[in-house]
């Protein structure tokens, strides 16, 4: 069912390891791709940076397979193609949540990441030369420590608009009137926390 059309402008974290990150990331390139007049930056958080202790060895700055970096050379790659080859992420984004949840697919390995990258009509080589030069790291780095340090942002998926940040989690896929009601209370303030005891059945 479709919400009203509003148009917006926010960002949303995603990480691939996080059911809840694919369904809120999933409904927002649904309505996108029917004509949502949304503007929609989609920013890659580490939740495995999330508990690198404080003064160790960054997640993205440790060996691809080591501990803590679990889903960095996903994040890795899809920055590559989002900010390289832009006309092709939304396929690239929605597929990586596929392998993760659907096939229980490892998403840092690398022949998986090719495989994606060539099914969803991206360069490559391009995209492993983007990683290979420091620059996906340069903005992963710099993008997860933004959303720490300016919006408080301690998982996924969170969705930021202006100055406010509200964590989410949606159970229901494809739902685009839930999407909507959220983004509707980003900006509403009279309420701070609502969390469930159990998780609904």
């Amino acid at each position: 069912m479709r919400g009203t059309v509003v148009q917006r402008s926010f960002a949303i974290t995603y990480d691939y390891l996080c059911p809840f990150a694919r369904i809120v990331n999933e409904a927002v390139i649904e309505a996108l791709d029917d004509g949502a007049p949304w503007d929609v930056r989609f920013r890659p958080f580490s939740l495995s940076q999330s508990h690198v202790e404080a003064g160790a060895a960054a997640a993205w700055d440790r060996p691809a397979g080591s501990e803590m970096t679990r889903g960095v050379r996903a994040l890795l790659w899809s920055v590559a193609v989002r900010d390289g080859q832009p006309d092709v992420f939304r396929r690239f984004h929605l597929r990586m949540f596929d392998a993760r949840h659907e096939d229980a697919a490892d998403i840092d390995d690398l022949e998986l990441l090719r495989t994606v990258a060539a099914d969803v009509g991206a360069d490559v080589v391009a995209v492993e030369a983007f990683v290979a030069a420091g620059r996906a790291r340069t903005v992963l780095a710099a993008e997860h420590t933004e959303a720490v340090d300016r919006w408080a942002v301690f998982g996924v998926p969170t969705l930021i608009a202006a100055d406010d940040a509200v964590f989410v989690r949606l159970m229901d896929r494809h739902n685009r009137r839930d999407l909507e009601r959220v983004l509707d209370m980003v900006h509403w303030f009279d309420l701070n926390e609502f969390k469930r005891t159990r998780i609904p059945r």
